[in-house]
């Protein structure tokens, strides 16, 4: 089992930035790709960012792409979302997800991940 905690979230003005935090604990040992998502009330989970394993390989969707940065330290367990350049159409609860099917390759799909944390709001105002 794997226990993922975002944290980091709250409101911020328009043009402001955020970084997010996503620490695993349990079986920390077993790679995996982690993913950033993002969902608001009566609409879909939206894909934000992806990073592989090793860190090498970040992967961002057409949305955030030039504003945010996904990292990680693995020593520490954590993965981050620096967000920078915000958006009222940023505000939703941020998700992060550990991929251990295919720890080398980061993804966008939802699908591919199998563990999920409870979210952290992220808020922007005009």
């Amino acid at each position: 089992q794997v226990q993922l905690a975002e944290s980091g979230g709250g409101l911020v003005l328009a043009g402001g930035s955020l970084r997010l935090s996503c620490t695993a604990s349990g079986r920390t040992y077993q790679p995996s790709a982690v993913g950033w998502f993002r969902q608001t009330p009566g609409k879909e989970r939206q894909s934000v960012a992806s990073i592989n394993w090793s860190g090498s390989r970040p992967l961002y969707s057409d949305s955030v792409k030039g504003r945010f940065t996904v990292s990680r330290d693995n020593a520490k367990n954590t993965i981050y979302l620096q967000m920078n350049a915000l958006k009222p159409e940023d505000t939703a609860v941020y998700y992060c997800a550990a991929d251990h099917d295919q720890p080398w390759a980061p993804t966008l799909a939802p699908n591919a991940y199998d563990y999920w944390g409870q979210g952290t709001q992220v808020t922007v105002s005009p």
